[in-house]
C-alpha cells in the first residue's frame, strides 16, 4: 500500500513540475480537459489527454 501511495505522489509531482512543456504539445488541451481557475491559480484536469496517454502507452506496451 504505501508503494502504491509513493509511487501516485511522485507520478504527480513529476507531472505538476512538467506541466508547461506538456501543454505545449497539446497534452492538456484537449476536448475533455478541464482547467479551473480560482484563487489566482490554475487547476488543471486533463481527463481526456489522460485517457488518449494511456491508451497509447497500453499499446505500446502490448506490440513491444
Amino acid at each position: 500500500m504505501i508503494r502504491w501511495l509513493l509511487t501516485t505522489f511522485v507520478a504527480v509531482a513529476i507531472l505538476s513540475g512538467s506541466w508547461p512543456w506538456l501543454r505545449k504539445f497539446g497534452i492538456g488541451r484537449m476536448p475533455g480537459d478541464v482547467t479551473l481557475r480560482m484563487f489566482g491559480r490554475e487547476y488543471p484536469f486533463p481527463f481526456m489527454s489522460t485517457l488518449v496517454l494511456t491508451m497509447v502507452l497500453a499499446f505500446l506496451v502490448k506490440v513491444l
